[in-house]
């Protein structure tokens, strides 16, 4: 019987032995990629907002931002996605107004409204509020992006701003992701009144 019981602790050892090393992988067969199929297409991750991205190849330009509608009216604004956030300031006047430019110290009213790139949403309106935004050029109560971006424009102009990040919110803030790029149309109700 103590014969018997230390066969079957041995052979107990051996067999949980044997199953160990079944298990085990080797080091090479463990460093090859593997892949599996799947029945339907993966779902796209969204990138960690700030979080760099693969270039397009080139930077886009006012010409590529599609905007629709009509100064007074709320704009459609379309963001491609074959080419990558300029990285300076952009501003292109897509209705012509009329008057003299605004200058720096110089109130004015302005209508808007921003698409964020990374995500091509609406983020804000002023025409959807039906209320527009008021500021003095130049005195810091924007971000640079307009505070540069709006001089010169005259009364009546609805005009086009890609404002980078370090022009906008940098590190984020105000419900703006880090690092984001902001893309206005912004009509020009008042300059100087």
């Amino acid at each position: 019987m103590h014969t018997l019981g230390r066969i079957i602790g041995i052979g107990t050892m051996a067999a949980a032995a044997f199953t160990l090393v079944a298990c085990g992988s080797d080091d090479k067969a463990a460093s090859t990629p593997t892949s599996t199929a799947s029945a339907s297409p993966a779902k796209p991750v969204a990138p960690t907002p700030g979080a760099p991205t693969q270039s397009k190849g080139r930077e886009c330009t006012a010409e590529d931002i599609g905007v629709s509608g009509d100064f007074g009216a709320a704009p459609k604004i379309t963001i491609p996605d074959n080419c990558d956030p300029p990285k300076q300031l952009i501003t292109k006047d897509l209705t012509p107004g009329s008057g003299p430019g605004a200058a720096s110290g110089q109130p004015l009213t302005m209508n808007y409204a921003l698409v964020t790139w990374s995500n091509k949403q609406k983020l804000d309106s002023s025409f959807d509020r039906g209320k527009p935004f008021q500021l003095t050029l130049g005195a810091g109560q924007v971000i640079p992006g307009w505070d540069q971006g709006l001089v010169g424009v005259q009364q009546g102009a609805r005009r086009l701003l890609i404002v980078p990040p370090d022009l906008g919110y940098g590190a984020g803030g105000r419900g703006i992701a880090p690092n984001e790029t902001l893309v206005f149309v912004t009509d020009a109700v008042a300059v100087g009144k």
